[in-house]
């Protein structure tokens, strides 16, 4: 824009900055618009080029503003992390590719060292360590609690008994993480913690002896260990920045987590994949849903125009394990259906569900699968949050009514 030179009268000055003369005449004594005596000797003038300057920064101002309120719904960065990159091909942690990890055999356990910037620290060398506190051990005699409740309910108890829950030292709090780690997935599984990498004992927790299943979940634990700032990372932050413990910090996250818009997409994928295993024709069903405007759950993702890549890999492996012959090409069917009348791929949450409904297992798995792999990203997050030292407190745009005016 270029800016204009020549000097207004008073009132178009005003005018033009859509301000009262008493406004106008407070800019020019903080010096931020410059006057000059007008041509008759008793009025002033005002600069036009100052008046253009504060017009684009007062427009500016209102468009970081409004950048700022957009960037909590899949828009702007809003704050700085070192723990994970998404790419339209893929996510990284700490710069190494999460789909890489997943392929050549990382556990999450080695995903968590990486993510928490261990060096040549290993926290989960230590023994897993003490029993369950007896409230906690109740807890878990209680079968009906469904495991992410259960797991919530426990956390704040296994705080009350944790050690270096508060510690400033780097290896204490990552030695604090790894046993927190193992907590929460035993807690998940509704197990006891061991040595036994967390795949392992997810799936001896379940009970299913079908070949693949632990391979499978290896690499679902790995690639939803984490995914940058969704909702429940940036809750885990919020309350890390606080000084909360990091069983406190995570017990955010689960709470996050536990909305239908976050954890229930999984459980909604699963539904979706027995109602279609159910149908006799399930292309025909699909595409009455999609005609009534239907979104059908377990497709699509806003930071991957071109398919969650999560999800091929998963998919790719679960057919090449072949747990349930007869469910895989209904499945596969599926996925192919909906590109094809929607261009939508399956995302994380469908590859969760596809897994579990292929191992007969319920859509409780899926989220535990994803709990537990998260919870290394949290504790990520938590740790990041804590060095870092500083309170998340964004300020809000009040859109709301205005106080009365004094007299």
């Amino acid at each position: 824009m270029s800016m204009r030179t020549d000097y207004l009268s008073a009132q178009d000055a005003a005018s033009r900055l859509g301000v009262s003369l008493a406004t106008l005449y407070a800019y020019v004594s903080r010096g931020r618009i410059d006057s000059r005596p007008g041509a008759d000797g008793r009025s002033r003038e005002y600069s036009g080029g100052d008046i253009e300057r504060l017009i684009e920064r007062r427009q500016a101002g209102r468009g970081a503003a409004r950048g700022a309120a957009h960037s909590l719904t899949w828009g702007l960065p809003v704050l700085e992390t070192r723990i994970s990159l998404i790419r339209p091909l893929g996510h990284y942690y700490r710069g190494a590719s999460a789909i890489t990890l997943a392929e050549t055999g990382a556990t999450l356990e080695d995903a968590a060292r990486l993510l928490w910037d261990c060096g040549n620290h290993d926290p989960f060398a230590a023994e897993p360590g003490r029993s369950w506190p007896p409230a906690v051990a109740s807890l878990l005699r209680q079968r009906d609690l469904p495991p992410l409740e259960r797991t919530a309910a426990a956390l704040p108890l296994l705080a009350l008994h944790a050690v270096h829950s508060h510690s400033a030292d780097a290896r204490h709090r990552r030695d604090y993480a790894a046993q927190l780690l193992r907590e929460t997935a035993a807690l998940l599984g509704g197990t006891q913690p061991d040595r036994q990498p967390i795949h392992q004992y997810l799936t001896g927790s379940w009970r299913k002896e079908k070949p693949g299943l632990g391979e499978l979940v290896r690499r679902a634990l790995v690639l939803c260990a984490d995914h940058e700032l969704n909702a429940s990372s940036f809750a885990t932050r919020v309350a890390a920045s606080t000084g909360a413990s990091l069983h406190a910090a995570v017990c955010a996250g689960l709470a996050a987590l536990s909305g239908p818009h976050h954890g229930g997409a999984a459980a909604r994928a699963h539904a979706f994949i027995q109602d279609m295993l159910g149908e006799q024709h399930p292309e025909r069903r699909i595409r009455e849903r999609l005609r009534r405007g239907e979104r059908l759950p377990g497709f699509g993702h806003p930071l991957y125009v071109e398919g969650d890549p999560r999800s091929g890999v998963l998919l790719r492996a679960l057919d090449a394990t072949r747990p349930h012959p007869g469910h895989l090409p209904r499945i596969r069917q599926m996925v192919d259906v909906m590109q094809k009348q929607s261009g939508l791929r399956p995302n994380l949450d469908f590859a969760l569900a596809a897994i579990t409904s292929a191992y007969d297992l319920d859509a409780d798995a899926a989220l535990v699968i994803f709990a537990a792999g998260r919870m290394a990203g949290w504790l990520a997050h938590a740790l990041e949050q804590q060095e870092n030292g500083s309170l998340i407190r964004p300020r809000a745009d009040y859109v709301g009514r205005l106080p009365a005016r004094a007299d």
